[in-house]
């Protein structure tokens, strides 16, 4: 709180009415904010950085306008782990300086504030990754030669492209947990819904993008993840930590993708996937839509339907939001079929076992630096054990394998019918919408992806409805699992959850689900659904 401004920081009475709101987003947290303030911060990345180019608005008016709603958001839903004002508006001086000697932007991202989750190193700033051992630290290590030495190199290429990075955002102890709590700083809540979570792991973007203090924001997952996942973390070497973006608007994901790929990180990360953005495969795809998402005559988009992993059946808001999107699409032209891949439990199985191979040694290695306990949630799940034998990490890897062969095997069926392949996948991120803490049992459906590494966007569709979501009585579910998830299912709570679906197309398809997702929301928008 001592790195909020002293006119920034709410009063107890504004506390405390927050305390009990079910909504902080739209009016609650707008109303904090000056005219000018919310004309900025209403307005999304791309055009920010376009009236920041020409002049409408300079670097440090938006840098501020985005500082002070995220001290609100903070303050009102507790979603920051670091914050960098101070150097944000001194960068913002700096660029504007620039732009007034040189009559130009520094480059794609001039004046844009960028939010990034507390996994990336700023020069100069903690990371803890949710660790208490990590804070003035360098991973533990308390070596004044190591301490805030040190930067992501997304953080460098940011920086080189103009960007301006503001805070950092909560997440989880471990990371490795769909909800966001930890020991520092406590649970960040929905602020959409504040009896539910925002989950995770990067749960603490999600909350500050929903409160409008950030239009665009950089994550990651453990393998694939929102386009793109050619930047990988180092770490275990099977399914690696990926970088992925998190967007107010779908316009924004190229932005950035496109500017960071711009910059060729393959010359500095080994890791890097060597595959600039291809502009030709995002025309291509678009060529198949009309700007309102209706399908071109020629080749519409042919797109798979997953209703369930018949595992854990989708609660009703997720089911309608399926069918929502479904309904839309073939009203607009383009054809959807059903999707039948192979079981997503060997996916589940095989990536949650490469999560605790080696018996939680190293998270309790992070634990140790400071004493702190796991969190409640994760106590059964990471107990201390023996690291897996290397035969069966090796046969895991081998399962992974073969499982991306049968999922592609299929994938190519697709094409017999008609002689047109499925081009990409709406199926769920979860079986629920935004989870009620503590009862997100299920998470199978973006393991699957995850495994393979396939390229994913998720899109808002509607929001949870008690009026129309009704629970359903005469439901049989499939297993224990399913009836804890079904079971927890409560209208009156998830009222106005928000409810999106993950596009999923093949791996390095990020340009392609890109254009998929511009397209179904194009004609979602036309539909008058979203």
């Amino acid at each position: 709180m001592s790195k909020i401004p002293t006119e920034w920081r709410l009063s107890n009475s504004d506390l405390e009415q927050a305390k009990q709101r079910r909504k902080l987003t739209g009016a609650f947290i707008e109303s904090f904010l000056d005219e000018e303030e919310l004309e900025i911060v209403r307005t999304d990345s791309v055009p920010l950085v376009e009236r920041l180019a020409y002049g409408r608005y300079n670097a440090k008016q938006v840098v501020r306008a985005f500082c002070k709603t995220a001290a609100m958001a903070h303050q009102i839903n507790n979603c920051l782990h670091e914050i960098l004002f101070d150097q944000a508006l001194q960068r913002a001086n700096e660029l504007d300086e620039y732009y007034n000697t040189n009559g130009k932007p520094v480059g794609p991202l001039h004046g844009l504030p960028i939010s990034l989750k507390d996994q990336f190193y700023v020069r100069g700033i903690d990371t803890s990754m949710g660790y208490v051992g990590w804070i003035g630290t360098y991973e533990g290590d308390d070596d004044p030669k190591k301490v805030h030495k040190f930067e992501s190199q997304i953080v460098k290429e940011l920086l080189s492209l103009g960007g301006v990075m503001y805070c950092k955002t909560s997440l989880p102890q471990t990371l490795v947990f769909g909800e966001t709590v930890n020991n520092i700083i406590g649970r960040t809540l929905n602020p959409v819904n504040q009896i539910l979570s925002c989950g995770g792991s990067s749960g603490g973007e999600g909350a500050l993008q929903a409160l409008r203090g950030s239009t665009l924001g950089v994550g990651t997952d453990i393998a694939g993840l929102s386009a793109p996942n050619t930047m990988q973390n180092p770490g275990q070497n099977t399914y690696r930590s990926a970088v992925g973006y998190l967007a107010t608007s779908i316009d924004a994901l190229k932005l950035i993708m496109t500017s960071v790929l711009s910059t060729k990180p393959w010359l500095r990360d080994p890791e890097v996937v060597t595959i600039p953005w291809r502009q030709e495969i995002a025309d291509n795809t678009l060529a198949r839509a009309r700007t309102n998402g209706a399908a071109n005559d020629k080749l519409p988009l042919k797109l798979g339907v997953f209703w369930t992993d018949n595992v854990v059946a989708p609660q009703p808001p997720i089911t309608r939001g399926l069918h929502t999107v479904v309904d839309t699409l073939r009203a607009a032209g383009h054809i959807v079929v059903d999707w039948n891949p192979p079981s997503q439990d060997t996916a589940k199985r095989v990536h949650l076992a490469f999560l605790k191979a080696d018996g939680a040694h190293h998270i309790h290695q992070q634990l140790d630096v400071s004493g702190e306990p796991l969190i409640p949630q994760l106590r059964a799940s990471f107990q201390l054990r023996d690291p897996i034998p290397l035969l069966e990490y090796q046969d895991l890897t081998l399962q992974g394998l073969d499982y991306e062969a049968s999922y592609s095997d299929y994938w190519n069926t697709t094409k017999e019918q008609d002689g047109q392949v499925v081009d990409a996948v709406i199926m769920p991120v979860a079986p629920h919408a935004a989870v009620i803490p503590g009862k997100y049992y299920h998470t199978a459906y973006t393991e699957c992806i995850n495994l393979m590494n396939y390229s994913a966007c998720v899109i808002p569709v509607t929001t949870a409805s008690k009026d129309i979501d009704a629970f359903d009585e005469s439901y049989e579910p499939l297993n224990d699992v399913n009836r804890k998830n079904w079971e927890a299912y409560d209208p009156e709570i998830y009222d106005g959850a928000p409810v999106g679906i993950q596009l999923v197309a093949r791996k390095y398809e990020e340009e392609k689900i890109w254009a998929v997702a511009k397209i179904v929301n194009a004609a979602l928008k036309t539909a008058g659904v979203n």
